[in-house]
């Protein structure tokens, strides 16, 4: 497993882009979030969404309203909660400041502290504790004080991982959406078992070339 040292986080400027192309690259990266007991929970990142406001039609409907985009503008690099079915989801804005833009984390692999995810999640299946993007933050733990927070933040952070080459990434329509739906900006890595069960808004044709990043 690689080291979860907090030096190696990423920082609020490698945000500073295209969502779509940041989506496809956390695929793999790791969620550290220590305790103060000495615990230290992380997941690999297998399953994410992009939304890029000033493209993205989901943004003018019902889930996205003035406030949400608004918080969806905070600096680059920001972890922000958006309430959907009365779950906070986890997403990390992207683009400059001012510009509404995220990428939603919607499921892990947990790599260590599941002792503390259980007790944060208690479930009898061990599938069932990050498979999702709710799931994830309660086994997580991630109550509001990590809103507004930077992704290098000592209480939370995203660091890289082993990178999924594009032969083990399945692309997809994002989940439970309407406009937009045609957008393939989901990426999963093939085969997880920790992967959501969320299904495609729609069946997509192949990709095109802008959602697989050089």
């Amino acid at each position: 497993m690689l080291p979860l040292d907090h030096a190696s986080a990423f920082t609020p400027r490698d945000f500073d882009r295209d969502p779509v192309q940041v989506a496809r690259e956390l695929l793999g990266a790791v969620l550290v979030r220590p305790l103060p007991d000495g615990r230290v929970m992380s997941g690999r990142v297998v399953e994410v969404e992009a939304y890029d406001c000033p493209r993205d039609p989901s943004c003018l409907a019902g889930r996205f309203h003035a406030v949400k985009s608004q918080e969806l503008a905070a600096p680059p690099g920001t972890f922000v909660f958006w309430v959907a079915y009365r779950h906070p989801l986890l997403q990390v804005t992207c683009r400059e400041e001012g510009v509404a833009a995220s990428v939603l984390i919607r499921a892990l692999e947990p790599l260590s502290g599941m002792d503390a995810m259980l007790e944060f999640r208690p479930v009898t299946r061990e599938l069932d504790l990050t498979s999702g993007p709710a799931k994830l933050v309660q086994a997580m733990g991630l109550a509001p004080q990590f809103r507004g927070a930077p992704v290098n933040g000592k209480g939370l952070y995203l660091r890289p991982g082993e990178p999924v080459p594009d032969e083990r990434v399945t692309v997809t329509a994002r989940v439970g959406i309407q406009a937009g739906r045609n957008l393939p900006w989901r990426f999963t890595e093939t085969g997880s078992r920790w992967l959501s069960g969320g299904q495609p808004s729609m069946d997509l044709a192949p990709a095109p070339d802008e959602t697989r990043v050089s």
